[in-house]
């Protein structure tokens, strides 16, 4: 290779199943130019790929990411093989500098992304709208290309125990989401919920001793406050944790699971009240009487207490809250389960309301 035409990286070496691999801190400016998007090899089909087909979709996310969060954002290592015979300099002989040099790489080789293809891509949008971001870098881990078959294997084990978090352990470590932010503060400062919402996991066991999970509340207080100014989260969380508390004093299961006279699991498995479904439809019914009845709403929650939140009430709940028996909060099911509820507390349907509830009527009665 002739040194004075190539790639120059300063780099550490190490290796892994044998195979020497070298780890470099490359600007940003220069992802997109060694790194390019090959639309022949996109047009190939999948047994014939080394990735998979750009989500462009994605792509314009995770830049509008980086450039709401200049100061923040975090990055991973893009991992990248190289199709040709590279020369690693160490800096000395001894056991630290050895690993430590200039990795060389000819200008003729080819560079495959095995894992960071999206995050290549909005790096390039993002310098378009910002150049000066192209001062900044990404750590690169590099693996000598051994052919497809290597680099489809190599895809295949980045990605074979990747598992996404919880919705609702995202909600409790972001801190960029508004939402995410009051919806800690409600449950963290309310004594009736702090005890109850599962923080990490967004399915509850039989024998989980919470009665939500954050996710769910998220979700509910999303709808809740809808249209509201979340700027100063302070008051707006106070008013959040007012509503659901009260929501909590017409729930008299949900106040013997706090006070441990019933158990969480028994309360989920015969009422549909500690749902996902339910929140949500609380939520939006909470909408519209925090706006429209400032001074009377906490009076006409008080109806709740007259609903049969039962599971086998099947006449009420049965194609509204459950499909089959079983809950479903597909986004009619929690318009007819709202209808129901705003039915029971005496509130006027909106005009989707009220035509998904004709259709739901006739297909009843149909049935």
């Amino acid at each position: 290779m002739d040194p004075r035409f190539g790639y120059t990286f300063p780099a550490i070496r190490g290796v892994q199943a044998k195979r020497e691999y070298y780890v470099s801190m490359c600007p940003l400016r220069i992802i997109p130019k060694i790194f390019y998007f090959d639309e022949e090899e996109a047009a190939l089909p999948a047994e014939l790929r080394a990735q998979r087909i750009l989500n462009t979709n994605r792509v314009p996310e995770i830049a509008e990411y980086v450039l709401n969060n200049q100061d923040s954002y975090v990055f991973s290592a893009i991992t990248a093989s190289i199709d040709a015979d590279v020369v690693f300099e160490p800096l000395g002989s001894d056991d630290i500098s050895s690993d430590v040099g200039m990795l060389r790489v000819p200008l003729d080789s080819k560079f495959i992304i095995n894992d960071g293809q999206h995050r290549r891509a909005a790096i390039e949008e993002a310098i378009r709208e910002k150049p000066a971001l192209g001062d900044e870098s990404i750590a690169v881990v590099f693996f000598i290309d051994r052919g497809l078959e290597r680099c489809q294997q190599m895809f295949a084990d980045l990605n074979r125990h990747v598992v996404r978090p919880s919705k609702s352990l995202g909600i409790l470590y972001d801190h960029r989401d508004r939402m995410s932010q009051l919806t800690r503060l409600v449950v963290l400062k309310s004594d009736y919920f702090k005890d109850l919402v599962e923080m990490e996991k967004t399915s509850l066991s039989p024998r989980s001793r919470k009665l939500f999970t954050l996710s769910a509340i998220y979700g509910a207080t999303d709808a809740l406050l809808e249209g509201r100014d979340l700027d100063d989260l302070a008051p707006a969380a106070d008013l959040a944790r007012d509503y659901w508390e009260e929501v909590f004093r017409q729930m008299p299961e949900w106040q013997f699971v706090h006070d441990k006279k019933m158990s969480a699991g028994e309360v989920r498995s015969d009422f549909i009240h500690a749902h996902g479904i339910t929140l949500q439809a609380l939520g939006y019914i909470g909408n519209e009487l925090i706006q429209r009845a400032k001074n009377e709403w906490k009076k006409i929650l008080r109806k709740l207490r007259d609903i049969d939140w039962a599971r086998n009430n099947a006449h009420l709940w049965e194609g509204r809250a459950m499909v089959g028996g079983r809950l479903s909060k597909a986004g009619q099911n929690v318009t007819l389960t709202t209808n129901a509820i705003k039915h029971a507390l005496g509130l006027e349907l909106t005009p989707e309301q009220e035509r998904l509830e004709k259709a739901f009527n006739r297909s009843q009665r149909d049935a």
